[in-house]
């Protein structure tokens, strides 16, 4: 693969190298003495342009190659000249060739030289069959922030000398600069070649009409996260001809329409600083670059996802508040390309994956049967809509990766896909798992695979799941009696109880409430059945208990409705030191019971609600309970048996 920018900068003992070659060609200064250094000021960088001209190389110039490329990719060649007794010789490895897969390597001046006189690097260059040169150019001093480059790209070499031009943005700027030429090149077609450099240097040869550009982008970043400016080109005619180069950052000024959403260094470097949308230009001096670059700035997700309401016997889940969850072995697989973290959001806890390239979660031990289920849920907050990937993998019969019935399929979303990405916010994903359709079975699923053009997202509630079930059919009315209290009688105020003496009620349903009551009998427990409920009314206001000795409220429940998704609410009263309702010093609190709480709401048998006091907590006073309201959003019907306090 032919490199198309330099690879990173690393020395590959440039002098070394360079004092093997100056035995043909003269690198080094002239040796040190001694002078009387008073009263001298600050001798200016030297204006020098020559890097390798005359067969030699200018003097404090030192070589350093690139990481990755040939140690023998430079050498001076006295058998092919062009105008003096020596050239620079550049040997281009085959494909696979062990000494290193690429020629390329920065000369840099160990004294840095003032360029602001010339406004070109030119050099001449010919090569040992016709091939490209990929990168030629200034600026790069090896330091890994040099901000003053200028490359071209592409060159095409003849057998014959040619003479090559890279204009400078610039040259202002290069007042101090080290970086004098850099090259990388890999072989053409697989096949290695030789390329000859000769007279590099820079020069004043009347460049004119820039035109820069900016590489036009629309992007979606986190506030306080950074991304580079882009591509920056500018085309100039050289002679007649024009010539682009890639010029680094430091030549440019950059300009954020909203400073309060994203801000831009010397250096190109945006940072999302706030939330909204801000666009970065740039000038070239006092030339307008064309393009500009909109970035997109969002906070983190501070709010939760809609927490699940599927029953949890109609789900398999890996990760999820909301249900007990089977094992994974990893989140975040040593073969994938990202970082994952647990981070709480809105008081629930998340997955986020930043630098994200593709997250490996496995479930390997034991694998998942998801068989039985229809549909795969996740919810994902992303930062970008234009790719979200999702792939399941089944090990297959033999439950191991690479057993030959391996099976897969991977799916992509989008902001116009259905379901879609929606960028800023939590998005609800239902895949049906018929939609995977390589996925040849689902009893031995052990990998998800998640990638986004995102980069940073944040995943939770991922589950598997199914419609729900149908419930068998539920008996219209208790056969039995609901389950005998065992408290001592000393320790119970009842009522409604067969095995204890009742204190006085004033109404089972009073006149304000919507229900109907009958009083029943089962196995001689007496049941009081409310039908049509919405609230029944409790009163037992002539004679208020005092129930601060007491701990707990019990209530056995009987429904024939289905619970899965109804509430039920109880709640207390106490009338207060007056005793009368509307007195000023009145409480009350309710408690809300479902399917999912403990006690838990059951269809077709009895339920005894065992409730401590403690936990009616806006009941801040006890000594003058007047009323018990029950009440529920879907439970039309149901029985109470054994109503009483106790301790």
């Amino acid at each position: 693969m032919r490199p198309s920018a330099p690879l990173p900068r690393r020395a590959l003992a440039g002098r070394a190298l360079l004092a093997a070659l100056a035995a043909l060609g003269a690198l080094t200064a002239p040796a040190a003495c001694t002078r009387d250094t008073a009263g001298l000021r600050p001798a200016p960088f030297p204006a020098d342009g020559g890097v390798f001209v005359g067969g030699t190389f200018a003097r404090n110039t030192d070589f350093q190659g690139f990481s990755g490329t040939s140690p023998a990719s430079l050498g001076i060649d006295s058998t092919v000249t062009r105008a003096a007794r020596a050239t620079l010789r550049i040997t281009v490895p085959d494909s696979g060739d062990p000494s290193g897969a690429y020629a390329g390597g920065a000369f840099v001046g160990t004294v840095a030289r003032d360029l602001t006189g010339y406004d070109a690097l030119t050099f001449w260059a010919r090569a040992s069959r016709a091939a490209t040169l990929d990168v030629a150019g200034l600026g790069n001093d090896n330091s890994g922030t040099a901000s003053f480059t200028a490359e071209a790209r592409g060159l095409a070499l003849a057998t014959t000398w040619q003479r090559y031009v890279v204009p400078i943005p610039l040259a202002g700027k290069l007042t101090q600069e080290r970086g004098l030429f850099y090259f990388a090149d890999g072989p053409d077609g697989g096949r290695g070649y030789t390329i000859w450099l000769d007279d590099v240097r820079f020069e004043r040869v009347g460049i004119s009409r820039p035109r820069a550009t900016l590489a036009a982008a629309t992007a979606t970043t986190t506030v306080g996260a950074t991304r580079p400016i882009g591509a920056l080109r500018v085309t100039y005619d050289v002679g007649g001809r024009d010539q682009t180069v890639i010029a680094g950052a430091g030549y440019f000024t950059f300009t954020s329409s909203d400073p309060t959403v994203a801000t831009v260094d010397a250096g190109g470097t945006i940072r999302g600083v706030g939330p909204g949308a801000a666009t970065i230009t740039a000038m070239l001096g006092p030339t307008p670059v064309a393009g500009a670059v909109t970035l997109r700035a969002i906070g983190a997700p501070t709010t939760a996802p809609a927490a699940p309401t599927r029953a949890a016997a109609d789900v398999l889940a890996l990760f999820s508040d909301a249900y007990r969850t089977v094992p994974v072995s990893t989140w975040s697989a040593p073969w994938d390309q990202a970082d994952v973290a647990d981070v709480t959001v809105g008081g629930t806890l998340v997955k986020r994956y930043s630098g994200l390239g593709f997250a490996g979660i496995e479930f390997t031990q034991p694998t998942l049967d998801a068989t039985a289920m229809t549909t795969l849920h996740l919810d994902v907050y992303a930062l970008d809509d234009q790719a979200f990937r999702l792939k399941l993998v089944d090990f297959g019969a033999d439950g191991a990766f690479g057993g030959g019935d391996d099976s897969e399929h991977e799916i992509t979303l989008s902001g116009t896909s259905s379901p879609k990405v929606t960028v800023g916010e939590w998005s609800a994903l239902d895949l049906p798992l018929s939609a995977f359709t390589g996925l040849r079975g689902r009893a031995r699923l052990a990998q998800m695979i998640l990638s986004s053009s995102s980069g940073t997202i944040w995943v939770d509630n991922v589950y598997f799941w199914r419609a729900p079930t149908a419930p068998p059919p539920a008996a219209a009315a208790p056969a039995t009696a609901p389950p005998a209290p065992t408290y001592a009688a000393g320790d119970v105020v009842a009522l409604l109880a067969a095995a204890y003496p009742t204190v006085p009620v004033d109404t089972w349903s009073a006149s304000w409430d919507q229900a109907d009551l009958t009083d029943v009998q089962v196995g001689g427990a007496p049941l009081k059945r409310y039908s049509n409920l919405v609230f029944a009314g409790i009163e037992f206001t002539s004679r208020p208990i005092d129930a601060r000795a007491m701990t707990a409220l019990r209530l056995d429940l009987w429904t024939p409705d289905p619970t899965a998704t109804a509430t039920l609410r109880i709640k207390l009263v106490d009338f207060g030191a007056n005793g009368a309702f509307g007195g000023g010093d009145d409480v009350e609190h309710e408690l809300v019971l479902s399917a999912a709480t403990v006690p838990a709401l059951r269809t077709g048998e009895w339920v005894t609600l065992d409730l401590p006091l403690a936990r009616f907590t806006g009941l801040t006073t006890r000594g003058h309970l007047a009323q018990l309201i029950v009440a529920s959003d879907q439970l039309r019907t149901v029985w109470l048996g054994n109503v009483l306090l106790h301790r």
